[in-house]
């Protein structure tokens, strides 16, 4: 395998509080412009491919303070307003439900970043926009969800192709500034032998095992996104053409369970 070259760790703390606070600013956070309440999804609406805003299945439920995913259709829970320059703090982990055609492929969902336009502009479920992907081996990755014939997308990153012929993040500044009008932007540290199995788990994954809880974090600072995992800066995008929209948090096949979502606003903004 090709050495992935070690980095310095950056907590999750430092690199929000970094963005965030302004020099002599106290690092107590600030109120959250919206927070998922434990009990019922009031900020949020639900949309499935099938079933647009109706649920009859129960896709979404919140059950002893958690909201529950269950992946059966393809889809997401929308926040109702548009959000710019925040940092979004989640708490979540992986159910034991996985349905076809991915109940035997790695476990996968996403959050949608900056959204807008039509639900159901992206295959019939999602809208357009900048994806901080969930999935087995593969979380923090950056997947650019465009529809040019709508809105030509942008979102660039300092990167470096490696021999699967893919793109990864580089933090120590050996990769090169390039524009994505689609695709996937991998985190540093994904496996070059990921296998798109489910359980898949990579030498130097930052993701905790299926069933432990994890804590996703991502900036959104004027035209740059932030991906922080479980304390680590995992990727990195700047010059995004998006800066602000909904966030959908994905069903894609895999039961995610959330119990903490909190997008804080980001202060002098």
């Amino acid at each position: 395998m090709h050495a992935i070259r070690s980095v310095p760790v950056l907590t999750a703390l430092a690199i929000a509080f970094a963005l965030t606070a302004p020099r002599g600013a106290s690092a107590a956070d600030p109120a959250p412009l919206l927070q998922f309440n434990g009990k019922d999804l009031t900020g949020f609406y639900t949309y499935l491919h099938d079933h647009k805003l109706e649920d009859p299945d129960g896709v979404f439920t919140v059950v002893d303070g958690e909201l529950r995913i269950s992946g059966k259709e393809w889809g997401g829970v929308v926040t109702r307003e548009e959000y710019e320059n925040y940092h979004l703090v989640t708490e979540w982990k992986w159910g034991k439900k996985a349905y076809a055609p991915r109940a035997d492929k790695a476990r996968d969902s996403g959050i949608l970043l900056h959204c807008f336009g039509a639900d159901d502009a992206i295959g019939g479920h999602w809208m357009q926009s900048m994806e901080c992907q969930i999935i087995e081996g593969g979380t923090g990755d950056f997947i650019v969800v465009a529809r040019p014939d709508i809105k030509p997308l942008s979102l660039s990153s300092e990167v470096v192709k490696k021999e699967d012929g893919q793109w990864y993040y580089q933090p120590d500044g050996s990769g090169a500034l390039r524009a994505f009008d689609g695709g996937r932007i991998n985190w540093w540290g994904r496996d070059l032998a990921w296998k798109d199995e489910i359980n898949f788990r990579g030498a130097k994954d930052v993701e905790k095992p299926a069933g432990e809880w994890n804590t996703l974090e991502v900036v959104c600072d004027g035209d740059s996104i932030t991906n922080i995992l479980n304390g680590q800066v995992v990727n990195k995008g700047v010059k995004s053409n998006l800066t602000k929209g909904k966030l959908t948090f994905q069903s894609e096949g895999a039961e995610i369970v959330f119990r903490k979502i909190e997008i804080r606003p980001l202060a002098g903004k």
